[in-house]
């Protein structure tokens, strides 16, 4: 395998020049000057007998050959850096912080359970959450803003391991007119009724479209307050059985007779963001989470 030719530097140059549109903004961006900038990029396009930029106006647009190398370069820096960070990781032992995604449909106590546990073994350790719904998960990973996810889908790019299944049940409180009809619905008894979905976290949300099955509907951010208008009387939802157990124990929620639909299943994942990287405390909550299943 012959050495590359283009160094790190210069592949920074051009992807800085690209997503900054023009040399003098990437030189300020890199805190380098604009000759340097502007070398950087016509040497690596020396090399490689192509031309990746041209001027248009004041800004620097890719050519056809310099889309593929501004994706190719970038899939290269951000590879260079999750090496850099998996290095600096084994070199430092235990995470002084661990960066967690989980679905709002895992149950949340078992969560708090395992780290519980992991944070008896490691009092220091720091524990960021993000509780996301659908596409956000997969967002959170792709953009390296966390160390592991609990996903209902895995990213183009990425491994995991089937962590749990979980089961959903059409719910409403026994005061809603759905209850009231006392006989088996069906989806156009549903219909005339307000749908309650909580939002996909995803930066461009509309996953959700596919749960919908009425145009009445709310669409609010919480898991929580979805619950509590369901126990209103306000709509009726699909809920993952785990974590409305304490509502149907209490009747607040009672399960709705549909004729169809009336349980639902997904599959969790347990997902690395960078697998080679992954730290003792991430793997640690691997095992703890793999463990109470």
């Amino acid at each position: 395998m012959s050495d590359p030719r283009i160094t790190l530097a210069q592949w920074r140059a051009l992807v800085a020049v690209v997503e900054c549109g023009g040399y003098a903004q990437a030189a300020a961006q890199l805190h380098r000057s604009q000759s340097t900038i502007s070398h950087a990029v016509h040497r690596l396009e020396s090399l490689l007998d192509l031309k990746a930029l041209e001027v248009q106006g004041r800004k620097a647009e890719l050519t056809p050959a310099g889309h593929m190398l501004y994706r190719r370069g970038r899939a290269l820096l951000a590879e260079a850096g999750r090496l850099e960070r998996a290095a600096a990781q084994v070199a430092a032992g235990w995470e002084a912080e661990l960066r967690i995604a989980a679905e709002i449909i895992f149950p949340t106590w078992l969560l708090l359970e395992c780290l519980g546990h992991l944070s008896d073994e490691q009092p220091h350790l720091r524990i960021q959450l993000h509780e996301s719904v659908l596409g956000g998960t997969s967002e959170l990973l792709i953009s390296g803003r966390v160390d592991i996810a609990i996903a209902s889908s895995i990213p183009a790019g990425f491994i995991g391991d089937a962590l749990t299944r979980v089961r959903f049940i059409a719910a409403a409180a026994p005061s809603h007119p759905l209850h009231k009809l006392g006989r088996t619905l069906s989806v156009d008894d549903l219909r005339a009724h307000r749908h309650l979905i909580v939002r996909d976290s995803g930066a461009q949300p509309g996953n959700e479209g596919a749960l919908r099955v009425t145009e009445q509907r709310w669409t609010v951010t919480s898991k929580a307050t979805s619950i509590r208008a369901a126990c209103l009387g306000l709509g009726f939802a699909w809920y993952a059985e785990d974590i409305i157990r304490r509502e149907l124990a209490a009747g607040e929620l009672l399960p709705l007779p549909l004729a169809e639909g009336a349980e639902r299943w997904a599959t969790l994942y347990l997902v690395f963001a960078d697998s080679d990287a992954a730290g003792p405390a991430a793997r640690r909550l691997a095992e703890l989470l793999r463990n109470t299943h």
